[in-house]
């Protein structure tokens, strides 16, 4: 403890800080004390993630993304869920030459990583969603902590992006539908990495939404990334997707549209997350 000699006056305005920090305090105990804990998973059996949560999308899914998602690229070590993203040379066992679907028409596979969802296992409307994890930030690398709406297609059925990263930003994005199929409105906020202080991708951070009948509110390290109505989120013919259960997904996706091109980058390279926990004023909103 260091004591330090201060005049009266400081005294003084010492005394309302701390007052006033007091008063800050209390408050957030409040609010913490308005949330009960409805589910978790802390990771803490080592090997395969729980099957009774997760489930594994598989091969070529999305956004013309270089891995090739498979199960055994996701595992449990030391209290962690690490998503481990590896170069490869395999060959495409859904190719088809001359194929117009990129899934079928790559011939080889250079990349494998993980993508965890809950879906048809465990949603939620509603509620404080928080993960606690480190992230890597190398070229190519797009990894992601986000949900989707259960009903509906994408991306009338709603996303958002409680943590995404690709080249060089670290992003917390929510979107809804439009009258063009498969033709997002974005609500975006994106912050270059050279904003936060040297080293931070080498620390574990706490990415946070708070979600209930009015907004979203995005945030890492309490720090809010982004905010939208939920007023503003109704899809054309009235449907709101953020007023339904949305499911959660964890994935560390490489290269495709927005992740960059990860040549350069030397792999393994890992998402690893600590816990996975989400919280609600009350028990209804699981389904």
């Amino acid at each position: 403890m260091i004591t330090i000699k201060l005049p009266g006056c400081c005294f003084v305005l010492a005394a309302a800080f701390l007052s006033m920090r007091a008063v800050a305090q209390q408050s957030g105990m409040t609010e913490s004390r308005a949330y009960r804990l409805v589910w978790s998973d802390e990771f803490s059996r080592p090997g395969a993630p729980d099957t009774s949560v997760w489930s594994f999308e598989r091969g070529f899914v999305r956004n013309h993304e270089d891995q090739w998602y498979q199960p055994q690229n996701a595992y449990c070590k030391r209290g962690k869920l690490v998503i481990e993203a590896k170069r490869v040379h395999l060959p495409n066992p859904g190719y088809v030459a001359g194929s117009p679907d990129w899934r079928k028409s790559e011939k080889w596979i250079g990349y494998t990583s993980a993508c965890l969802v809950t879906k048809g296992r465990k949603a939620w409307q509603y509620g404080r969603f928080v993960m606690r994890a480190r992230i890597s930030v190398d070229k190519g690398l797009w990894p992601a902590f986000w949900t989707l709406g259960v009903r509906g297609r994408w991306p009338s059925n709603g996303e958002i992006d409680i943590m995404e990263y690709y080249r060089g930003m670290l992003l917390a994005n929510i979107a809804r539908g439009t009258e063009k199929p498969f033709v997002a409105k974005w609500f975006s906020n994106r912050r270059p990495m050279s904003v936060f202080p040297k080293g931070w991708s080498r620390r574990f951070h706490v990415w946070r939404m708070d979600w209930d009948e009015k907004d979203i509110k995005l945030y890492v390290d309490d720090m809010l990334m982004n905010e939208v109505p939920l007023d503003s989120l109704v899809n054309p013919g009235g449907v709101n997707p953020f007023m339904q259960p949305h499911y959660i997904l964890l994935n560390m996706a490489v290269g495709g549209d927005n992740g960059g091109d990860p040549a350069h980058t030397r792999f393994p390279r890992k998402f690893e997350i600590d816990y996975v926990r989400v919280y609600q004023r009350s028990a209804s909103g699981e389904k």
